[in-house]
């Protein structure tokens, strides 16, 4: 699955670069996603197919750390660039003669920057959160990866703080993003169930059909993993629901 997962998304963002055309604004925001995929594989994968190999499960605080900052970067960005390419979609829908004049590179590198910065910002300021925190017992995080949440379970510090701030910003960004995309999908309905060619329509909804189905497996399975966490003391099943998410979703 990891070979898969990074082949394949290398082999998107190669089709892309060395086709001219599809030096669209659409493939760039999926390079974009392929990179994002690539790199939230390479932050998990690799330390744990090294862990099940050598049949060692330690690994340093700082690189605990260090994964888990980067686990949150790719996870809200991930969800920045999913709203992004629904916006996409609705500008050349929507908008089609206007297209080209709205989706500019400038606005769509902007995009994945701002995305990216945002991102970045909240990895930071959770890792550095926890850099405060003391444990009172030995680090023993039943998964495997380094998660934040784990990290706050473990602790004998206040988090109080620190569960409002994730709550907050998950509850902020990630309810943006959703709001987002349903709401330029709403619009792209009505304006495609509005067009008189049913070869038109056909193909307005071919469009968007592979970005549903991603939109749908990116939420459907973290929503997945959210609720398992919180409605089961049982770490394998939350752990099962997370390689669903952060292993198999990639492919």
């Amino acid at each position: 699955m990891y070979l898969a997962t990074i082949l394949g998304n290398l082999l998107i963002i190669l089709a892309v670069s060395n086709d001219s055309h599809l030096h669209t604004p659409m493939y760039f925001f999926l390079c974009s996603l392929s990179f994002n995929d690539i790199s939230l594989s390479r932050s998990i994968i690799p330390k744990m197919l090294v862990n099940i190999q050598v049949q060692d499960q330690s690994i340093t605080y700082s690189g605990c750390l260090t994964q888990s900052g980067l686990v949150i970067v790719f996870g809200y960005l991930e969800n920045f660039l999913l709203a992004v390419m629904a916006y996409d979609h609705y500008v050349a829908i929507c908008h089609p003669l206007r297209y080209t004049v709205i989706m500019n590179l400038c606005l769509c590198v902007l995009l994945v920057m701002v995305s990216m910065s945002i991102s970045i910002v909240f990895g930071l300021l959770h890792s550095v959160m926890v850099l405060h925190l003391s444990f009172c017992r030995a680090l023993e995080i039943p998964h495997f990866f380094c998660e934040l949440t784990q990290f706050i379970k473990l602790t004998c510090s206040d988090t109080l703080f620190l569960n409002i701030l994730v709550y907050i910003s998950s509850c902020m960004f990630g309810g943006v993003s959703i709001s987002g995309i349903i709401f330029f999908y709403v619009h792209i309905v009505s304006s495609v169930l509005r067009m008189p060619s049913s070869e038109g329509k056909h193909k307005a909804f071919s469009t968007c059909r592979s970005h549903l189905s991603v939109i749908s497996l990116f939420y459907a399975t973290g929503f997945g993993v959210y609720i398992s966490s919180s409605v089961t003391d049982s770490p394998r099943k939350t752990a099962v629901a997370s390689v669903v998410y952060t292993v198999v979703l990639r492919c």
